[in-house]
């Protein structure tokens, strides 16, 4: 049975709203975390730079699209383990391309190819935006984000009468989109990303770019008693968000843990980045705190040992008009509480240690959850928690909450589920 949707609910579904639309790059959801921690009184460190760990320390840092934030308790020791909430800030969408001002016919177009695993036919006719980071001559970066700027337009049915039947879309010749009318060689895209930069950008000083399409649609709640949520990116900012309202008001009087948010970028193709799961950057913050408050390798070791992830990401609803594509049993729905995550061939980290202690984090919560595991015949993708237990050896396990539409532009999750993880999370950092 789906739970109300609270007053409490739509609130932070509407915070989450304004959350996506300050971050449609990954670039930008590791800079809009870091503001709004920063805002509540987390201090941003410098990677070289040195650090000095403090019990009471509240503090974050920025590695490119990823960001980690922590709340050291006042009476940590050498050994205090970690309570990580982890997510991922990329979805599955476009990339622009070396020389990205192409054209045809008459119409300006934007080269792009595709990264990750993004459903194509939903970026069809809606307005796009660019958003990323720019590399200027000096080394420095500097954030963009455009408004509505693209569109891919679908071909009339008249020129294709098939197209209900079949639709394919070519991977380069179709996924192309339009910008503008004129000629390409008249016309500077690059220009166009630096203006919305700021005055002071000079296009010519642009050496390298990270940019990436987003749907430029806002938010909305909808449906009978307001059930469901619409946005783009909800995988994976639905978790970065819960997990960020959780360590915004998260308190560090309890001195069992340090809890800790992780939040990775490229988790969409593959996580093998400097600023992925599957790359350092966990364990250097990690151990740099560690190596703060005096740990030595047995005292690294004990706390790792004593230590959990929880790894959020969407896991799919049950679909009305595909049940058999889902177990015929276990069949997560929107508004019903987040999911836990299940994989026999360990796709999902969760095991029976995991399980239980999630379901422990729920009840102090007061959040009712779902279980999720695929049908035998059609497999599952992975996450981040696989990767996190396997480098760093830490109790894992994999949660979330249900969604459809998953990789679409524009995905639908249940209102109330929102807050619901939240507040789960929130109850893993207390606890």
């Amino acid at each position: 049975m789906s739970a109300p949707v609270t007053a409490a609910a739509l609130a932070h579904a509407d915070d989450l709203a304004g959350f996506v639309a300050a971050a449609p790059s990954s670039f930008h959801a590791a800079a809009e975390v870091a503001r709004r921690l920063t805002d509540a009184g987390f201090e941003p460190l410098d990677e070289t730079e040195a650090w000095r760990v403090t019990p009471g320390d509240r503090r974050l840092v920025v590695r490119d699209g990823a960001v980690i934030a922590w709340v050291v308790p006042g009476g940590a020791t050498a050994d205090t383990p970690f309570h990580i909430f982890g997510a991922h800030s990329d979805s599955p969408g476009f990339k622009l391309k070396p020389q990205p001002t192409t054209g045809r016919a008459g119409w300006l177009q934007a080269g792009v190819e595709i990264y990750g695993g993004p459903l194509l036919n939903s970026w069809l006719d809606r307005e796009l935006r660019l958003a990323g980071r720019l590399v200027l001559d000096d080394g420095s970066s500097v954030l963009t984000a455009t408004g509505p700027l693209l569109r891919l337009p679908q071909l009339a049915i008249h020129l294709d009468r098939e197209a209900n039947d079949h639709l394919a879309l070519h991977k380069q010749t179709q996924t192309q989109p339009v910008w503008g009318l004129g000629n390409a060689a008249s016309a500077d895209l690059l220009a166009e990303l630096a203006a919305a930069a700021g005055p002071d950008v000079d296009p010519a000083r642009i050496r390298g770019y990270d940019i990436v399409t987003a749907d430029a649609a806002h938010g909305a709640v909808f449906g009978k008693d307001d059930a469901f949520f619409a946005s783009g990116r909800l995988d994976d900012l639905a978790s970065v968000h819960a997990g960020l309202v959780a360590l915004e008001a998260h308190e560090h009087a309890d001195a069992s843990h340090i809890a800790m948010l992780a939040v990775f970028d490229h988790e969409e193709v593959g996580s093998g980045t400097r600023s992925g799961a599957a790359g350092p950057f966990l364990a250097d913050v990690i151990e740099r705190i560690q190596l703060g408050l005096g740990a030595d390798r047995e005292q690294q070791l004990r706390a790792l040992a004593a230590s959990w992830c929880v790894s959020s990401d969407v896991g799919h609803s049950v679909h009305p008009n595909y049940v058999e594509k889902h177990d015929p049993v276990v069949q997560p729905l929107l508004g019903s509480g987040p999911i836990l995550k299940i994989n026999a061939n360990q796709r999902y980290a969760t095991d029976a240690a995991g399980a239980a202690a999630w379901h422990g984090w729920c009840d102090a919560a007061g959040v009712t959850s779902q279980e999720f595991v695929s049908n035998n015949a059609v497999p599952c993708g992975s996450t981040i928690g696989p990767i996190t237990a396997t480098r760093l050896g830490m109790r894992t396990v994999d949660v979330g909450i249900p969604i459809l539409s998953m990789h679409s532009a524009r995905e639908l999750v249940g209102t109330a589920d929102l807050l619901a993880l939240s507040r789960a999370a929130a109850a893993f950092f207390a606890g």
